[in-house]
């Protein structure tokens, strides 16, 4: 059940009745399960510490959509025209996911989320450089964006190619993380996404 239900999106009443129980118990047994799950996560400083094997990360971040309607809550993004929750994500080399931030309102900008987790100033610690795109114009330290601006020169363009192409990895990797249909969207309390994410990143790595 607690795979079955990240893994296929099912509500609880589907649940409920595929298992011949209440819906009381399946809500009991995920929120259990999805805590236990989500104790297991890797932390950021953990991460730092085992990241340094490969030659750099991938950092990213992605809109999960939620089911609010009203237009004027934090967690409407102006950016996709939504409504969801920002949550970072951190890639390593070969596209396995290494680690997922807690989740904040859908309005704030992506630089915005990694410094407030705390990433930039992890990675500058740990000395590990990181690729990312333009939305972290700014960002410094190690992380390393693409150039902007339409006409640039050749040497900036190929720099641009290359840099796209290490960050198809991480986009991969984030299109892996929705293939777990519950985060296509959520219905639950937005409070409730953080632990939901990182009980997805365990099991995700269970499986591969």
């Amino acid at each position: 059940m607690a795979l079955a239900h990240p893994r296929c999106g099912d509500t609880y009443a589907q649940l409920a009745a595929g298992f011949g129980i209440g819906i009381a118990t399946v809500f009991r047994c995920i929120r259990e399960a999805i805590e236990v799950l989500a104790a297991l996560a890797p932390s950021l400083s953990e991460v730092m510490r085992t990241a340094s094997r490969p030659a750099f990360v991938i950092l990213d971040g992605t809109l999960l959509p939620i089911d609010r309607m009203a237009a004027d809550t934090p967690d409407c993004s102006g950016k996709h025209k939504r409504h969801g929750m920002n949550i970072q994500v951190l890639t390593d080399p070969s596209g396995r996911l290494r680690w997922a931030s807690p989740a904040l309102p859908g309005s704030t900008h992506d630089l915005t989320a990694a410094r407030a987790h705390g990433i930039v100033e992890a990675l500058t610690g740990a000395r590990l450089k990181c690729w990312a795109d333009k939305a972290y114009q700014g960002a410094g330290g190690p992380v390393r964006v693409p150039f902007r601006g339409r006409r640039l020169k050749r040497r900036k363009r190929r720099h641009n190619s290359s840099h796209a192409r290490i960050r198809c990895l991480g986009e991969q990797a984030m299109a892996t993380l929705k293939g777990w249909r519950l985060l296509r969207k959520l219905r639950c309390n937005t409070t409730r996404i953080t632990d939901i994410v990182k009980a997805v990143l365990v099991l995700h790595h269970a499986s591969t």
